[in-house]
């Protein structure tokens, strides 16, 4: 359990097949109009994506106040921590949720001895800056028209 910056406890559930209509819902309000600057929002298309990727045994809902109120995925490699997805409903976002719950990552790589990675689309320049403000650096862009920026952070020392 964490705690935001109002002070509300933050906590983090793991996700079961009871959340795939959440997860779909949160995905087109956090970053809907990210997906749709870049390909189109097509519903269709979406929801097959969605069904194909939702992964309740990797993915943890997070949760405040009893609410859901959005969703981490998180691949622990022996090389790296690779932060896959965080998304937090836009309600809930600028209350430091995500960076709380990012420091915790970044705490736990730091003890490890391993960087932090993650991809964030181009046109999200919010998720962009506050993954600066942490720290994290550019270390390529990949994808389709170079669409994703690919950022690190490294552990002290390094």
């Amino acid at each position: 359990m964490v705690l935001d910056a109002a002070g509300e406890n933050v906590g983090l559930r793991q996700a079961d097949d009871a959340d795939k209509e959440f997860c779909y819902r949160l995905h087109k309000a956090a970053l809907g109009d990210y997906v749709a600057a870049i390909w189109g929002w097509d519903e269709r298309a979406q929801r097959d994506w969605h069904e194909r990727l939702f992964d309740p045994g990797n993915w943890q809902i997070i949760t405040m106040g009893g609410a859901d109120v959005g969703m981490i995925s998180v691949d622990r490699r022996p090389e790296e921590i690779y932060l896959g997805r965080i998304e937090i409903l836009p309600e809930y976002q600028g209350r430091g949720i995500g960076t709380r719950l990012i420091g915790d990552l970044l705490d736990e790589a730091e003890r490890r001895g391993v960087p932090v990675v993650l991809d964030v689309l181009v046109v999200n320049r919010r998720a962009y800056a506050l993954y600066e403000r942490l720290g994290f650096r550019e270390a390529g862009r990949h994808g389709d028209g170079y669409i994703k920026i690919r950022m690190r952070r490294e552990p002290s020392g390094r």
